[in-house]
């Protein structure tokens, strides 16, 4: 694509400052080019096609070839190529064949009599092509176009340049015109003779064929991977429709940790029918090979909380090696408050985002609220000095984000009301009248109750969650304290009236300094036509909100922790740094065991994790060992212990550790393009393209896949 450098392995483009250069449209400086990036895939490739659709990064010439303005000299060969053994006397192998350069004389007689401009070049390529080239030509045209405003994340329906007869073209129109005009013929052409080549259904065509394209380098990417892990995220509405997008989670060919979003699957249905199809739709359609996959995390709401449990559950029956797991790029305690679908909790975590979303608004708003922590805590400064650096942050981010709103919601509601009170005439009307909504949310007892039972149930799995998403010791350690945990909550189950009576006056004291009257929910008298004194509130929040969150959340922490996960997870201590401090004991073998039908050669295994133990036992001075699981995948010496290898390869995969840094784009990019993009204009296939605008599908392959697909398509366009 346009987008980056064609040198092999060179990142350029996708992520760093370098200019990128046009290959040159003369054929024997282009072929000189071509022969020094010993890209195989090149060779092929016409002048025209080189110059249209690929690049080379400028860190590839010498600096005195390119000016201060990134201006390529016209003589310019690219020399430096990091990493690959450079041909001598001009050769360049491809297969069995040697393709030999001709001399410099030669060359130079070839450029002058080629030497023409771009324009005559382009015309003369697309009048001397057959039709059915020139119809390929085209359509490379509309994919590029479509490839560009996919990863700029640019509706291609969206409007676009105004016509001087008023007529509004789309941003995919504009930008075809625009390519027509600076003489682009193979477009332009066609558009003269057919004047429906931009139509909405060509368009479409072309952006399923794209999400074709894409979905399938990426499931391939996967299968030569071997083991993944299935993620969903949130549901997303997108026309009109809820779809369920799905990540892939693994290892690459450099031990990397990798995680890529494949697409979306709709939504709509009930249970096992639904189950079944998005099953299907993943093998059938998508290609995966589900036996290969030895994980599964999801995020969602309480809402679809059940379809949720439902597909997880068909997809543990039909493929048992598929480990129910939590998913490291949401805490675990948010992610417990979101499976459950009772109104209180449902209320604090809607609140919770109407409160990020708030503060987002204006730096103003932050030290409005730094102020109002500053007249709550007026002599405990370092409390209110840490507060306030909370402000600055996400809240849905933290493990103790519960506790933490407890501790700033007096200053919260003093915030939010001075806001929305507006004496000095600083806020808009939305930021006042958001303003108004969050104070309703605050001022409603059963709110208040809510996040008190939230703070104190989920108080207990703060330091296990934190720990679960640390370094490999963390982990370590989270394994072992499960079991303390559990007890704890289960202690708390079996004396929830002792329990509920202190959150219940915790509650009702925070609502007494908020001047916030104390009573069951109106919706529930509502629904059950009772009077306001009919039922006691305590006797009402013990039964439809403490018993539930914490029956919720031992139900939820036993099924996602189970043994194999966590004998799974123990395998984290092959990571050197642990071995080192924990050299006086002897390798957990046991837990170990259970990769054995997932490694090389099973026979060694335990001959070959002494040898592993005995390597990173011993420390020299000043030496420091891997602490990490990244790390540790990234050990030279790592390939020589095959078994130790494929054991980290299998735990890199699953879900619940957190990711290397910039091994998590995928989910942030995702996130970046739902919250930007207008509900309007989205699209789950234009998604997929901006999500993964580094994969850098092949513009031919989209073209052949189009023609195969729409070959009647196809047919009807050529007969001209």
């Amino acid at each position: 694509m346009q987008n980056h450098c064609a040198a092999p392995n060179c990142t350029s483009g996708k992520c760093g400052p370098q200019p990128l250069f046009r290959f040159p449209q003369d054929p024997a400086r282009s072929k000189k080019w071509v022969e020094k990036c010993q890209k195989q895939d090149l060779l092929d490739k016409s002048p025209g096609q080189l110059y249209r659709f690929y690049r080379l990064c400028g860190k590839h010439f010498e600096t005195s070839l390119v000016d201060s303005g990134a201006v390529l000299k016209d003589d310019a060969i690219p020399t430096i190529f990091d990493g690959l053994n450079q041909p001598q006397n001009g050769q360049v192998k491809r297969g069995k064949e040697t393709l030999q350069t001709k001399d410099d004389e030669k060359d130079n007689k070839e450029r002058k009599k080629m030497k023409t401009s771009p324009a005559d070049s382009t015309n003369t390529d697309v009048h001397t092509l057959p039709e059915e080239e020139q119809y390929k030509e085209y359509l490379k045209s509309l994919f590029e176009v479509l490839a560009l405003l996919g990863e700029q994340s640019i509706a291609p329906t969206g409007p676009g340049n105004d016509k001087p007869d008023g007529l509004v073209l789309s941003n995919f129109q504009a930008l075809l015109e625009y390519r027509m005009n600076c003489g682009d013929e193979a477009v332009k052409k066609r558009h003269d003779v057919n004047k429906e080549c931009f139509s909405p259904a060509l368009l479409n065509q072309l952006i399923d064929v794209c999400e074709k394209c894409i979905r399938s380098k990426l499931v391939e990417e996967v299968k030569q991977n071997g083991y993944f892990s299935l993620l969903t995220d949130d549901l997303v509405k997108i026309s009109g429709e809820w779809y369920l997008p799905f990540f892939l989670r693994y290892v690459d060919q450099s031990n990397c940790q990798q995680e890529r979003f494949v697409g979306f699957l709709s939504f709509e249905g009930d249970g096992d029918a639904l189950a079944e199809t998005l099953l299907s739709k993943i093998t059938e359609k998508w290609g995966l090979d589900m036996e290969q996959c030895r994980g599964q995390a999801h995020s969602c709401s309480a809402t679809h909380f059940g379809k949720i449990k439902t597909f997880a559950a068909k997809l543990t029956e039909r493929f048992p090696t598929a480990l129910l797991t939590q998913r490291s790029t949401r805490t675990l305690n948010l992610s417990l408050a979101n499976g459950m679908a009772l109104s209180g909790v449902q209320l604090v975590l809607s609140t919770l985002k109407k409160i990020e979303s708030f503060f987002g608004q204006s730096p103003l708003l932050v030290e409005e609220m730094e102020h109002a922590i500053s007249i709550f805590y007026p002599d405990k400064e370092e409390k209110a000095k840490e507060l306030k650096e909370i402000c600055g942050t996400s809240l849905s981010g933290r493990h103790d984000a519960f506790e933490v709103m407890v501790e700033i919601l007096e200053a919260l509601l003093l915030c939010v009301d001075s806001v929305h009170d507006n004496e000095d005439m600083r806020w808009n009307d939305r930021i006042t009248h958001n303003a108004l909504e969050i104070s309703k949310a605050l001022a409603d007892f059963e709110f208040i109750m809510a996040l008190v039972v939230l703070k104190n149930t989920l108080s207990l799995t703060h330091a296990f969650g934190k720990n679960m998403q640390g370094q490999a010791a963390d982990v370590q350690f989270a394994t072992t304290s499960l079991i303390a945990v559990l007890h704890t909550l289960k202690e708390v189950s079996d004396n929830i009236d002792v329990y509920h009576e202190f959150w219940n006056d915790e509650a009702v004291n925070l609502a007494t300094a908020m001047e916030v009257p104390v009573k069951v929910p109106r919706s529930f008298l509502r629904k059950h036509q009772l009077e306001s004194g009919a039922i006691r509130p305590e006797s009402y929040y013990k039964e439809h909100l403490s018993v539930p969150v914490v029956e919720h959340v031992i139900r939820e922490i036993t099924e996602i922790f189970s043994e194999d996960h966590l004998n799974i997870l123990r395998g984290l201590s092959l990571v050197p740094a642990l071995i080192e401090k924990r050299k006086s004991m002897k390798p957990e073998e046991e837990s170990i065991q259970i990769f054995q039908k997932d490694i090389p050669n099973a026979g060694t295994l335990s001959a070959e994790m002494h040898c592993w133990w005995v390597k990173w036992s011993k420390k020299g001075k000043g030496e420091t060992f891997p602490s990490n699981l990244h790390e540790t995948l990234q050990l030279p010496d790592v390939k020589f212990f095959p078994n130790m290898l494929a054991i980290l390869r299998l735990i890199g995969v699953l879900p619940t550790l957190a990711l290397a840094d910039g091994c998590d784009v995928a989910c942030k990019r995702f996130k970046m393009y739902m919250e930007n993009t207008p509900d309007q204009f989205r699209s789950k296939s234009l998604a997929l393209l901006n999500v993964n605008y580094d994969v850098g599908c092949d513009v031919d392959s989209m073209v052949d896949v189009y023609m195969k697909t729409y070959s009647d398509s196809e047919d009807a366009s050529c007969d001209m």
